[in-house]
């Protein structure tokens, strides 16, 4: 039930990603045909993650305010899952004036490498009425240097995650390729409920229960709430998402270490490996770190099946770009 992310056999596209985590969006773009150049993350566990699963992998650990990306200047695509607190109905909202605020840093970034593309993850509050203007200055901006630019609110469950997890992405394009870009379509038939997609792993101990389990847990989850290093531990979010998951049969008070045992009685808890699957991440991808750290880099995680879906559109309206091009530069 695992959603593998496929390699293409050529990788045409560069990429710099910053914000990275533990590599979801990373990993969505490289099933869509991108190399990446260089990932920038903050989080020296989850920088360790990316190590782990990619040691060819070319990882910056830091802020990026302070990312030198002068070596970087022409790659295809600037990516990034960018702070949520500022924009989230959790948090005050500051926007702006939050510190935690990347989109500044990020401007520049991508003023001075000039991607031909640029893609932005970031939370539903993002679109909020309150942050209406700065919406307006970021468009105004970003089209100041040359780019045609547009939103969209996205489910995961519309791209095979079993959750709802809404998401803004932010996306960029030069207008020599906005022509070729279109949002992807999303899938026709609906993903695994929790149930389904963790059956085998929560019967890998020999649970007698695990049948009665998987009829209970008939929907997609919740959306998954990672929590920062101020707030939130390794449970499953406040107490609304928490009796959501009572109701599909799972504790979501904190997070299992493994799967019930024969005789277990009550109501189970996931594992980070679960966790993991539900957000939509291959099962050999692994997570550097104690329970905590490993939980948060999961659930702040951009799923990587939507993050290909994206990409790839991205990949297919820069590549048909250059090769018009081309075929014009022979003729």
């Amino acid at each position: 039930m695992a959603h593998p992310i496929q390699h293409r056999l050529s990788n045409m596209l560069s990429s710099v990603e910053l914000c990275a985590g533990a590599g979801g969006q990373a990993l969505g773009l490289e099933g869509a045909g991108f190399s990446h150049e260089c990932v920038a993350e903050i989080d020296a566990d989850a920088c360790e993650t990316l190590k782990l699963n990619r040691p060819e992998w070319n990882v910056w650990n830091g802020d990026i305010r302070k990312f030198d990306v002068s070596a970087y200047k022409g790659v295809d695509l600037v990516a990034g899952g960018l702070p949520c607190p500022p924009f989230s109905v959790a948090g005050k909202q500051l926007g702006e004036l939050d510190e935690r605020n990347l989109f500044p840093a990020a401007l520049d970034i991508i003023d001075e490498i000039r991607p031909g593309a640029v893609m932005i993850e970031n939370v539903r509050g993002f679109l909020g009425a309150v942050f209406e203007d700065y919406r307006g200055t970021l468009k105004a901006k970003l089209q100041k240097m040359g780019y045609w630019c547009d939103w969209r609110l996205l489910n995961a469950s519309d791209y095979g995650v079993s959750q709802l997890r809404p998401r803004v992405i932010i996306v960029a394009i030069k207008h020599a390729f906005k022509d070729g870009f279109e949002w992807p379509e999303a899938n026709t038939h609906n993903p695994p409920t929790v149930g389904e997609a963790l059956y085998d792993m929560m019967a890998e101990r020999g649970w007698r229960g695990v049948d009665a389990w998987r009829e209970r847990a008939s929907e997609i989850a919740p959306t998954i709430v990672g929590g920062s290093k101020k707030h939130g531990g390794p449970d499953l979010g406040p107490t609304r998402a928490k009796a959501a998951w009572l109701s599909l049969g799972v504790n979501g008070k904190t997070i299992g270490i493994e799967a019930p045992d024969p005789d277990f009685v009550g109501t189970p808890r996931l594992t980070v490996p679960m966790v993991a699957r539900i957000q939509g991440f291959p099962d050999d991808w692994k997570f550097y770190g104690k329970k905590t750290s490993a939980y948060r880099q999961v659930g702040n995680a951009f799923p990587p099946p939507v993050a290909k879906a994206v990409a790839t559109k991205l990949a297919l309206a820069l590549e048909c770009s250059t090769i018009q091009h081309a075929v014009k530069s022979v003729a």
